[in-house]
């Protein structure tokens, strides 16, 4: 994939100084549907290691997915008697739909989110967010798979993931180990440029995000995590599975055909190393030399095989064209996606017609060769003429590389056209129906009211909030009816989201 730097997108990753603000630092998002049991201990448990452990600022957001239990009237208990915690009601299920309306409309530098049962020890919390704090990464995420991590959990969950990830390796080469861990973290201002290409709205709306937060260069962070499988769970894995197969398809389809643009992302922050102007270094040289070498390994085969084929009712010159021409149209198309990195059909004609100039060199070097071998041997041995091709095929393939590089795919420069763009997500203001809780010592949210979604700013100041020893019940119980604080004072603290995205509304999502 081409990497061109594209400065002024994105503003360079930089620790978030830690002053005095009213925003939180951390937004954690608990997505739940159906969840009454266990909502009200996670979030208690949540909060008090919070409290008790993290220095900053921060915010619980409850995004109810749904739900047709008590978990709304959970959420607005908890949301009433916990200053740091809100909610949020989305009529329409699928955890990627949650989060995608969720952290667009967070002022929260950090965003992050975790499954409602608590699976992942709390203590992988603070290494998880840091580097993204620091500027280090872009996004951070929990891995199960890891050496050191430490996982309790059946042998069918086990083989499941193993395969998931195997296959996402395999199939989209991906290179982060675990997809699926409900753990994960992302900085806001990433999260406004990658989650407007994010389609899914399920679970395979994570996989999804990490797949094109790689491909466009992005940091990943992770961290290893002591994981204990919750044997309550209610997700169906059957049907996630294929989900996930299907989405596996959509986006490797769109990778491979260049219909989905990760220009807008490439290179976004402008400070990476590989970007720096070096005298005589060329640029990505060694990526592409690497990519040429088995490119070319596998047309040489593809090449030798076409021969014997053609061989067997032409004579040697037109079996070496025939066999020649077809594997430089496949050898052509395939350094131009996997070598040089050119995503899309503009120039693919172009560049096939150089490369047929290009074979046009190439024939006549082993054109050449033939010809000497029939003059210095009336009848060759088959085994002679392939080792003669061998060889003249191995001076054409430096010859190759360096047109391909220097004439068929040059590298790009500011020259060639305008800086790529990042698009800001818009987000639906709510229905002015009900009211957002308090958040800490920030503004509360005005009813009716979510936060817009600003372009690319440098981030706020980090609140700093100091440990406190607690001396107190960390699980104190307030009886209060539906729709009414603890301070008798009625106010619903749910908020009604409209849909991020216009395909959002579609009905029939199984998840």
């Amino acid at each position: 994939m081409r990497t061109d730097s594209s400065p002024g997108t994105l503003p360079a990753r930089e620790h978030l100084p830690a002053a005095d603000a009213g925003t939180p630092v951390l937004d954690v998002v608990i997505p739940v549907h159906n969840e009454e049991k266990d909502l009200r201990p996670c979030v208690r448990r949540l909060h008090e290691h919070l409290t008790r452990t993290f220095p900053y600022a921060f915010r619980i957001t409850v995004a109810d997915n749904a739900s047709t239990d008590g978990t709304p009237l959970v959420a607005a208990r908890l949301a009433a008697e916990i200053p740091e915690v809100a909610t949020f009601r989305l009529e329409q299920k699928g955890r990627g739909r949650a989060l995608r309306t969720v952290w667009s409309a967070s002022e929260a530098p950090i965003l992050a989110y975790m499954d409602v049962d608590l699976s992942t020890d709390l203590n992988a919390l603070l290494p998880l967010v840091a580097p993204l704090i620091s500027g280090h990464s872009d996004l951070a995420i929990g891995s199960r798979l890891a050496r050191s991590s430490r996982v309790v959990r059946g042998p069918k969950r086990e083989f499941i993931s193993r395969a998931y990830n195997l296959i996402l390796r395999g199939s989209l080469q991906a290179r982060f180990s675990d997809a699926q861990c409900g753990f994960k973290a992302i900085r806001r201002d990433v999260a406004q440029a990658l989650l407007p290409l994010v389609e899914d709205t399920g679970w395979f709306f994570d996989t999804e995000m990490l797949v094109l937060a790689e491909r466009a260069g992005l940091r990943i962070h992770e961290v290893p995590v002591d994981w204990v499988d919750d044997p309550d769970s209610t997700v169906h894995i059957v049907r996630t599975a294929t989900d996930d197969l299907k989405g596996v398809w959509r986006v490797g389809k769109a990778l491979t055909t260049g219909s989905l643009s990760l220009d807008r992302l490439a290179r976004p922050f402008g400070d990476d190393p590989r970007d720096r102007e070096l005298p005589d270094v060329p640029r990505g040289l060694a990526r592409q030399l690497v990519g040429f070498c088995v490119v070319g390994g596998l047309s040489t085969l593809f090449y030798l095989a076409l021969y014997s084929v053609f061989r067997q009712f032409s004579g040697s010159q037109v079996a070496n064209a025939l066999a020649l021409l077809v594997s430089a149209v496949a050898n052509t198309a395939a350094n131009r996606r996997l070598t040089f990195g050119v995503r899309g059909r503009g120039g693919a004609v172009r560049h096939q017609a150089q490369g047929l100039v290009v074979f046009g060199i190439g024939l006549a070097l082993t054109s050449g060769s033939l010809a000497a071998l029939g003059t210095a041997t009336d009848s060759p041995a088959h085994s002679t003429e392939l080792a003669v091709l061998i060889a003249a095929n191995l001076a054409a393939t430096v010859l190759r590389f360096l047109l391909f590089r220097a004439w068929v795919f040059p590298d790009r420069t500011e020259s060639d056209g305008p800086s790529p763009v990042v698009a800001t997500p818009t987000v639906v203001a709510a229905s002015p129906v009900v009211a957002a809780s308090p958040v800490g010592a920030a503004s509360p949210v005005v009813a009716g009211h979510i936060p817009s979604v600003p372009g690319p700013v440098p981030a706020a100041p980090l609140p700093h909030r100091p440990v406190p020893h607690l001396s107190y019940d960390p699980y104190p119980t307030t009886q209060v009816r539906a729709g009414e604080a603890a301070d008798g004072n009625r106010r619903d603290a749910t908020m009604r989201l409209q849909p991020v995205r216009p395909h959002d509304t579609e009905p029939g999502d199984p998840r």
